[in-house]
C-alpha cells in the first residue's frame, strides 16, 4: 500500500529544496543531506499550499527555486540574480512568524493523495533502477580493467620465467666453459712442465 506523502522544504547552497516524500528520511536521503536538517530547524515540513501543489506533481523529484525568493518550486532552477543580499532576494523572502501571509491550506483530496503517493513509488523505482543500471556499468567496467590487469599480469609472469630459464641456460654453460677452461689450464701446465724438462736435458 502507497504511503500518504507530505512535502518537505530544506535550503541548501543557493536553492530552496522542495518534496513530496513519506517521510523525514526520505526527504533527507533525496536532498542528499548529510545531517538531519530537522532537527537542526534548517528543514520544515511545508504548509504554502503552491508548493504542496508543486512537489505533489512530481512526487519524489527535488525541486528548487533561488534562495529566499517566492519563485515556483521547478526542477531546473537559476540561480539567484542577487546574491549580495542587497536587494531582490530579500524582498522576496517571507517575513518569519507572519501568519497573516500564510495560505489556507487546501482541502485534503484523497484521490489525489493516492495518485501523488504512487507517483512517488514510480519514481523511487526509476531512481532504483537507473542506480541499478550505473552500478552494473561501473561493475562491467572493473571486470574489463580487471581482465586487462590479469591478461598484463599473465604476459609478464610468462616473460619473467622465459627470462630466467634463459638466464639459467646461459648461467649453466658459462659454468661449463669456465669448467673446460680450467681443464684446459691444468692440461697445459701438465704438458709445459714436460717440454720445459725435455728441453732442460736437451740443453744438457
Amino acid at each position: 500500500m502507497a504511503r500518504k506523502l507530505k512535502t518537505y522544504q530544506t535550503s541548501l547552497g543557493f536553492f530552496d529544496l522542495a518534496i513530496a516524500a513519506p517521510s523525514m528520511k526520505a526527504a533527507l536521503e533525496a536532498w542528499g543531506a548529510d545531517s538531519n536538517l530537522f532537527h537542526q530547524g534548517a528543514a520544515k515540513e511545508s504548509d504554502d499550499r503552491d508548493v504542496i501543489a508543486a512537489a505533489m506533481a512530481k512526487p519524489g523529484v527535488v525541486l528548487r527555486r533561488p534562495v529566499g525568493t517566492d519563485r515556483p518550486f521547478s526542477e531546473h532552477a537559476e540561480l539567484p540574480t542577487d546574491l549580495g543580499g542587497g536587494g531582490t532576494a530579500k524582498a522576496g523572502r517571507k517575513p518569519k512568524g507572519s501568519k497573516a501571509n500564510k495560505r489556507p491550506s487546501r482541502p485534503v483530496d484523497k484521490a489525489a493523495e493516492r495518485k501523488a503517493a504512487l507517483a512517488y513509488e514510480r519514481e523511487q523505482s526509476r531512481r532504483e533502477l537507473e542506480r541499478a543500471k550505473e552500478e552494473a556499468a561501473r561493475q562491467k567496467e572493473r571486470e574489463r580493467r580487471q581482465q586487462a590487469v590479469d591478461k598484463a599480469q599473465a604476459a609478464l609472469d610468462k616473460a619473467q620465467q622465459e627470462h630466467a630459464k634463459r638466464a639459467a641456460a646461459i648461467k649453466a654453460e658459462a659454468e661449463a666453459l669456465e669448467k673446460r677452461s680450467q681443464t684446459e689450464e691444468a692440461r697445459w701446465d701438465r704438458e709445459k712442465e714436460r717440454l720445459e724438462s725435455a728441453l732442460r736435458r736437451a740443453r744438457g
